[in-house]
């Protein structure tokens, strides 16, 4: 993570249309597996899924279990809980010009716990 970026934190619902495609093309098989936890500013513990982009960190509040009900409710991903190949397929020609997209699929063994 590039410390010096701005840090959004939102939920899910909230985000724009565009991050929430490109948050699926970077976990097509779900989110439960790629939650982070971090003390928020008033000292609690919170669940989050990462994403960077080129201007912006974001933590996307989520629960494992909204994780787990948001890919289960969303007709993006099949009943496995992995994001359909033509879904993938439009979204990467969606965003093919976006060069962190490949960035943020680099699977990586990072320390999961922000502080």
């Amino acid at each position: 993570m590039n410390v010096n970026k701005p840090r959004v934190i939102k939920d899910f619902e909230k985000l724009d249309e565009s991050i929430r495609e490109q948050i699926k093309l970077v976990y097509p098989e779900g989110f439960v597996d790629n939650l982070i936890s971090y003390v928020n500013k008033d000292g609690q513990k919170v669940s989050a899924l990462p994403l960077e982009t080129d201007d912006f960190y974001y933590l996307v509040r989520m629960t494992t279990k909204q994780a787990a009900q948001i890919i289960d409710e969303d007709d993006d991903f099949d009943d496995e809980g992995i994001l359909k190949s033509e879904v993938k397929e439009d979204y990467e020609n969606k965003y093919s010009d976006l060069d962190y997209l490949s960035d943020n699929n680099d699977d990586s063994d990072d320390d999961d716990d922000y502080d």
